[in-house]
């Protein structure tokens, strides 16, 4: 994946539901973009494209959400609240790294030192209206 032109929240979680077929246990997918870029709305997608069938939503005051269900589990974490890399491995992130499945990480950025290497980085960016940018570094 280069750089995709998403224009509606509908594009966004269907290219995550495509990215998800291509998905392998151990995978991370670390996501960076400002507040609204479409970080959720993108593993959302993925959820479903693994088969999961309820609901998805940010983990922001949780941490980290579990979804299972589906061809893989997905650990959907959210960096924003943290404060360091203390914080992020006292929700057990070590844990989900090593759990067999995927790992999906929202602020990813914030601790970069923390994500193994092979994790695939994925920058989203909002434009105009629901036009959303998403690349993969």
């Amino acid at each position: 994946m280069a750089t995709i032109i998403s224009h509606s929240p509908a594009e966004t979680f269907s290219m995550g539901e495509k990215l998800a077929s291509s998905l392998r246990a151990g995978d991370v997918l670390a996501l960076d973009g400002d507040l609204g870029a479409g970080k959720t709305q993108f593993i959302k997608g993925i959820a479903a494209g693994l088969g999961h069938t309820g609901a998805v939503t940010s983990p922001t005051f949780t941490l980290v959400h579990e979804y299972t269900g589906g061809r893989l589990p997905l650990y959907h974490f959210d960096f924003y609240r943290l404060d360091s890399d203390d914080d992020a491995l006292r929700i057990g992130l070590d844990d989900y790294l090593a759990g067999g499945g995927i790992v999906a990480i929202e602020w990813a950025g914030k601790f970069p030192r923390l994500l193994p290497k092979g994790a695939r980085r994925f920058q989203l960016r909002a434009g105009d209206g629901d036009v959303r940018e998403i690349s993969e570094a």
